[in-house]
């Protein structure tokens, strides 16, 4: 039998707030990113890339950052490629590989979507904290991230494995 008092424990609940944060943003994000005819994971393609050296990554990297696999980045990237958000161009250092950069349109679609998700975060994430808790939490989220997802932050400029550089997300 389990030890009742185990469900009282902080690394519990810790993790199953996070878990209740992240779906009921990711709710709200996906109602208001729809309005612009984009999905979760197409904004956040677009997002890492108008983020990105020249706007644009290395598909691998994007898959890296995405945690998406390199075939399931290439199924986004293919989609919004048709939709004209993203094009396609040989790496000029090597040539089995290619990148993705955001297009004229990608660009215009962030913009008209960002207003809307910049105010969401205010309203639902960041302004239910103070400066210092804000502070003090995004510290404690970068070295959960690097740690559970090293590869967060692939192809962010002047990279390499030992020095994998700043994420796109800070």
């Amino acid at each position: 039998m389990v030890n009742p008092n185990v469900f009282d424990d902080p690394r519990i609940t810790a993790v199953g707030l996070l878990f209740e944060v992240y779906a009921g943003l990711s709710a709200r994000f996906a109602a208001q990113l729809e309005e612009h005819g984009l999905s979760p994971v197409e904004f956040e393609v677009l997002t890492r890339l108008s983020r990105s050296p020249d706007n644009q990554l290395r598909m691998t990297d994007l898959a890296a950052q995405t945690s998406l696999s390199t075939s399931g980045v290439t199924r986004v990237v293919d989609r919004m490629e048709r939709d004209g958000l993203i094009a396609r161009r040989a790496c000029p250092s090597d040539r089995r590989s290619s990148h993705a950069m955001v297009t004229a349109a990608g660009l215009r679609r962030l913009d008209e979507s960002l207003p809307g998700h910049l105010q969401l975060i205010e309203d639902w994430f960041t302004g239910q904290l103070e400066p210092a808790e804000l502070s003090a939490m995004l510290d404690g989220l970068r070295r959960v991230r690097d740690a559970v997802h090293p590869c967060a932050t692939a192809g962010s400029g002047g990279s390499t494995p030992a020095n994998p550089g700043p994420s796109v997300f800070g």
